[in-house]
């Protein structure tokens, strides 16, 4: 049942650069990625873009997740679920392609929340549909591990709000940009490397 999933969706993914592509040409058409629009939505499609624009350039991968991920020797798929609506995504997905450019063994695939609803329903956080998840798979399309849909600090910094205040509102999401901005992806970068680390010591 899941191998079938993975299959499906590696079958209609993206690369990162036609990821970014599709989301572009949609915007231009005054449209968001999903299946449902609203203005919303491509407010914060544009946003992204523009977020999406300054971390390739400002991304950098640290020199000691470099190492290992030049050591790598198994080849692996990463599967991302996202949506170019999504901030979060905007933020974690230029970490990843990164990441992935690095190794050879990482082949780095990105596929829509809305155009993969039963996949997405074996990934859930909390019960809720939250991107981005990125799924580790091994050259066999085995699930190895999944993380996301943030790193533990900007989880916690959330929850933490929505414990004392019952809303995700304006003030956090601006708290979280802020977060994301400080750490520059380093948190993430240790987090999914650890998870790759773990796999390979088994």
């Amino acid at each position: 049942m899941m191998k079938n999933l993975i299959e499906k969706a590696l079958e209609n993914s993206f690369s990162y650069i036609s990821y970014r592509e599709h989301v572009s040409k949609l915007i231009q058409e005054g449209k968001s990625t999903g299946h449902t629009q609203s203005e919303d939505l491509l407010h914060y499609s544009e946003l992204n873009e523009s977020r999406l624009k300054r971390l390739d350039k400002t991304i950098k991968v640290v020199p000691e997740i470099e190492n290992q991920l030049s050591n790598l020797s198994k080849k692996h798929i990463w599967l991302v679920i996202a949506e170019g609506w999504c901030g979060d995504a905007a933020q974690i997905l230029p970490i990843i392609n990164k990441m992935a450019e690095i190794s050879s063994f990482i082949d780095l695939k990105i596929v829509l929340r809305d155009d993969n609803d039963e996949l997405m329903s074996q990934f859930l956080t909390n019960g809720g549909k939250a991107i981005p998840k990125l799924i580790i798979l091994d050259e066999n399309n085995n699930v190895i591990a999944d993380w996301g849909p943030r790193p533990e600090p900007a989880r916690r910094l959330i929850a933490d709000y929505k414990a004392a205040n019952g809303v995700v509102d304006e003030p956090v999401k601006i708290e979280l940009q802020k977060w994301y901005l400080h750490d520059k992806g380093i948190t993430t970068q240790n987090e999914i490397m650890a998870l790759m680390t773990k796999e390979v010591l088994v």
